[in-house]
């Protein structure tokens, strides 16, 4: 997440204006409990899910660097070790009369939502070797220095938080760094029951997840709000199992909307920021409206302050969550175009005010900038009121989107800004293995042991490089590739860099290089 005192990030499913007005929303006005609708798939047998192993793989992979950071800057700190959790008895509400002035709104919409509330500990075991030198070396260190060291099973739990957000299907939405890594999932409930889970999907570039609860009948859901028409100031509330104390409630205020979050490694927008109190073990759960509506996801708490936390919008998380209902995963995106960053030249020649934004350098026949005019020689300034100060934050704001989201698109053409409304499009495996053979000069197929690079265009920068017939390539960046999909992900985020860092198998070694495609 943006800023090196975050922790964590998000989705979405809804367009949003510029500045700190309220964002507005293409969803359906409807209030109360999650359609069935919304999630496009049969209400039982439809949803597949995923062997724990496969996502953590995809967890771990997609996002090794940013889940280092989610560790220690989300509230995947929130991802405690335990040894026993504070509560172990069942949460109960007292008999108190309901015309009781003590029964406030705060009161109610508790009590409303709370048994929709659970808490999830996540279980990871690892094999690690035996350090003898804890404070100086890490596993990494001793994976180079001294591999013949001997290994050991380590088993670690870490504590968050979810909402029930369909009842019949027994589907609970949290975060996906409270289940990175996880080799099982036990979810307990308000009244002490504890369920295994199976993990839907899982998407870390949004930090949402889907679970579902294994032999569990018919479960209470969180009614379902929209997130677009929230005012600064308006109360709210946020459920959580922070340090382990279950169902604790925080109560607060809109503090402010469409807040961005910057870090070395992520950026994330469209965030309610709140003064409700998040803690470690908040992560995954819900900040509620005073009716006691899901208006949002609790997921990064600023750590060098008191009183300031963030949620993922729930209009947001609603387009991701269809995905990972239908697929297990978040489509990557783009915008069909390629450009560089303004250097101070160019910026002085197109008038620009400040040496920021992208230039746009070429536009694909046929693709979403194409369709709504985009030309050569334009600048985007800013995505959906988000200023753009190069090719990485424009990367990264486009990734903050799915392709049902309308984006729009400040640019700068003759000296005047323009306004463009644009539609993502999926880039999908089609477009990496195309744009890989021209800008790289690599064919790719899928193999056994991962991808096979079955062929070099001589003079390529593949060629220029060394890569040869036969090699597999294992990583891009710090994303581990095994198939053409998880090469889209990874293309996508690094499409516009003049060089990239790729790991390379020939044989039983592994190499590091760097693609120089400029």
């Amino acid at each position: 997440m943006p800023s090196p005192h975050m922790s964590s990030h998000d989705p979405a499913s809804c367009s949003r204006p510029a500045g700190d007005s309220p964002p507005s929303c293409a969803c359906p006005g409807a209030s109360g409990p999650l359609p069935r609708t919304d999630w496009g798939v049969p209400a039982e047998g439809g949803v597949v899910s995923l062997p724990l192993r496969s996502v953590a793989r995809r967890t771990g992979r997609v996002a090794s660097r940013r889940r280092a950071v989610l560790r220690v800057l989300c509230i995947c700190l929130s991802c405690l070790c335990v040894l026993g959790g504070p509560d172990s008895q069942p949460v109960a509400f007292a008999a108190v009369d309901p015309a009781s002035p003590r029964v406030t709104p705060v009161v109610q919409a508790v009590q409303r939502v709370a048994p929709a509330v659970v808490n999830i500990t996540s279980a990871r075991v690892e094999e690690r070797r035996v350090n003898p030198m804890p404070g100086l070396l890490d596993d990494e260190m001793l994976d180079q220095l001294a591999p013949g060291l001997p290994k050991q099973r380590v088993t670690s739990r870490s504590l968050g938080s979810g909402v029930i957000i369909d009842g019949e299907r027994r589907l609970v939405l949290t975060n996906a760094h409270v289940i990175a890594g996880a080799t099982s999932i036990a979810v307990r409930l308000l009244d002490g029951r504890t369920f295994t889970a199976d993990l839907v999907g899982a998407d870390p570039d949004f930090d949402l997840a889907v679970l579902r609860l294994a032999g569990a009948g018919r479960l209470p859901e969180a009614p379902m709000a929209h997130s677009a028409d929230l005012m600064p100031g308006e109360t709210v509330l946020a459920i959580g199992n922070p340090f382990g104390f279950s169902h604790t409630v925080t109560t607060g205020v809109v503090s402010a909307l469409n807040r961005t979050i910057r870090s070395k490694d992520g950026l994330f927008t469209d965030l309610i920021q709140t003064d409700a109190a998040i803690n470690p073990g908040n992560s995954g759960g819900p900040l509620l409206n005073i009716l006691g509506e899901l208006i949002g996801i609790n997921t990064a708490v600023y750590a060098r302050g008191e009183g300031i936390g963030f949620a993922i919008p729930i209009d947001k998380a609603r387009g991701v969550v269809e995905e990972l209902l239908g697929q297990g995963r978040v489509s990557p995106v783009w915008l069909g175009l390629s450009g560089q960053n303004v250097d101070p030249r160019t910026a002085s020649v197109l008038g620009l005010g400040k040496v920021a934004g992208l230039l746009v350098t070429e536009v694909f026949a046929g693709g979403p900038a194409a369709t709504v005019g985009l030309e050569p020689g334009d600048v985007i300034l800013s995505i959906n009121g988000h200023d753009v100060g190069g090719k990485d934050e424009y990367l990264l704001l486009v990734g903050n989107y799915t392709h049902k989201d309308v984006l729009r698109v400040i640019i700068m053409r003759g000296g005047q800004e323009r306004e463009l409304r644009v539609v993502p499009a999926i880039f999908g495996r089609a477009d990496a293995e195309r744009l890989a053979a021209q800008r790289w000069g690599v064919i790719l197929q899928q193999g056994r042991g991962g991808l096979v690079i079955a062929e070099v265009r001589p003079g390529s920068p593949a060629a220029q490089l060394g890569l040869a017939r036969g090699d597999v390539l294992r990583a891009v960046g710090p994303r581990q590739v095994e198939s053409l999909d998880d090469f889209a992900v990874a293309y996508r985020r690094y499409q516009l860099n003049a060089q990239v860092l790729i790991q390379v198998q020939r044989g039983a070694r592994l190499y590091h290089v760097r693609l120089v495609l400029q």
